[in-house]
């Protein structure tokens, strides 16, 4: 049975076109890379759990603030390269991030080294362009910039 994760996109309108609310992924694997590196807040969960309120748990742990109040829009769900079925919802809300901190993790670095250390899960998130959200975002997750875009005329 593959992997399930929820997230959801926030979305607000300056004037000039969307912003997207992506996220960008902490640890030392991913210190040096940007383009196709970032990420919807999201997370995994159980067959137990639905999906928007997955969705709406892990947007609090990664971006560490709650999530805005409004009408959530279905955008589907895609299959990654690495099998894990993710599903998106959008949101429009302005949500200020100055104080956004993310949950963390332990992992074991430098790998071999016996030393483990602590990790935010999210090293940091940014309001950015749809076109720049695109090329910023993993491959496997542009398609739900396309459906929003499209979901929002």
């Amino acid at each position: 049975m593959a992997k399930r994760s929820a997230g959801l996109l926030l979305h607000r309108d300056r004037g000039d076109g969307p912003e997207l609310l992506i996220a960008h992924p902490g640890g030392p694997l991913w210190a040096r890379k940007d383009d196709g590196a970032w990420s919807i807040p999201k997370g995994e969960y159980g067959p137990d759990e639905d999906a928007l309120t997955a969705a709406r748990r892990e947007f609090a742990e990664e971006v560490g603030l709650a999530v805005p109040a409004g009408p959530v829009v279905p955008l589907g769900e895609e299959r990654q390269r690495s099998g894990k079925i993710v599903t998106v919802f959008a949101l429009a809300a302005d949500l200020d991030i100055t104080d956004a901190h993310s949950n963390t993790f332990e992992m074991e670095w430098p790998r071999g080294s016996g030393r483990l250390g602590e990790f935010p899960e999210v090293d940091r998130v940014a309001w950015t362009a749809a076109d720049t959200a695109t090329a910023k975002l993993v491959s496997g997750q542009r398609v739900f910039v396309e459906r929003l875009l499209a979901t929002l005329g």
